[in-house]
């Protein structure tokens, strides 16, 4: 018996180590998270087949769930979470259904991070805008940019994910406002995604119903000049949520023609330009309905 109990004790320790290690390998989450993360982050942003990345990405995730569960106050394991879940929900993920799981899972690991350090802001998330908002015009260490950029981008898709939901939705001015402070303390952050967003909820309606057009074309204009054009999706983004938007068909091909000719290949950006150049194609065929 006691042989046994020496044999099982092993045998989890073995498990353990196998998982360290595989995280170690793959995860980059381990080793306080952050390197080894990033290694996986850059890895799968520099692939050029899509595809690869939808079949293998699963496996992450379960990994970092156990890695979570191993040390379940870890910011940093938390925030690499968020992200993997995040990022694999909107891209991936078109069951809408399975969506708002996945991306409800983004939003509870990006929540339980803020509240790991920023635990004031935490305790007025759910307080209305007013509260939230003064709460958060207290932060003023760029320190605290990736970690509230992050909470920020997992919530968009969170409510995109949930936008048949009004209260989601209704947290649009908290996300807006995350999102002005993190341009406020570091435009630059992420080559300047902050604006991507912007540009984004600003049109997420016509300007008949509240929405904010001709705002939105500064925020992604100012998104594709911080991304030096580099980063293709911006412009894609521009012409669907734009460009549709304000019937501005000659815009709209010229923006989808100069992303499908242009080179995808971009240190951290390869695999996301691929996939703009695929939804370009997509959108320059439907356009001509849709004009």
């Amino acid at each position: 018996m006691h042989k046994e109990i020496i044999l099982k004790l092993s045998q989890r320790r073995i498990a353990r180590n196998l998982i360290t290690g595989l995280c170690l390998i793959f995860l980059s989450a381990c080793a306080g998270v952050s390197d080894m993360a990033d290694g996986l982050t850059l890895a799968i942003l520099n692939q050029d087949d899509p595809q690869t990345v939808q079949d293998g990405a699963p496996a992450y995730l379960l990994l970092m769930d156990g890695l979570i569960q191993s040390d379940p106050e870890d910011a940093d394991s938390l925030l690499a979470g968020a992200r993997l879940y995040g990022a694999y929900a909107s891209i991936f993920v078109k069951d809408n259904a399975r969506n708002k799981r996945l991306s409800s899972r983004a939003r509870d690991y990006s929540r339980r991070a803020l509240c790991e350090e920023l635990d004031n802001l935490c305790a007025v998330l759910d307080s209305p805008y007013d509260v939230f908002k003064a709460k958060l015009n207290e932060i003023d260490d760029d320190d605290d940019v990736p970690l509230l950029h992050t909470f920020a981008v997992i919530w968009v898709a969170w409510i995109k994910a949930h936008k048949d939901d009004w209260a989601a939705v209704a947290d649009l001015a908290k996300v807006k406002a995350c999102m002005e402070k993190v341009i406020e303390l570091d435009e630059k952050y992420d080559s300047g995604s902050a604006h991507l967003y912007m540009g984004l909820m600003n049109t997420l309606l016509p300007a008949a119903l509240g929405g904010k057009p001709e705002e939105a074309k500064k925020s992604f204009l100012r998104a594709i000049e911080l991304s030096q054009g580099r980063d293709l999706m911006r412009k894609v983004h521009y012409a669907e949520r734009y460009a549709r938007l304000v019937f501005n068909q000659k815009l709209h091909d010229r923006l989808l023609n100069t992303v499908i000719n242009a080179q995808p290949n971009e240190p951290g950006l390869t695999l996301l330009n691929i996939m703009a150049q695929q939804r370009a194609k997509e959108l320059l065929k439907s356009g001509k309905d849709y004009f």
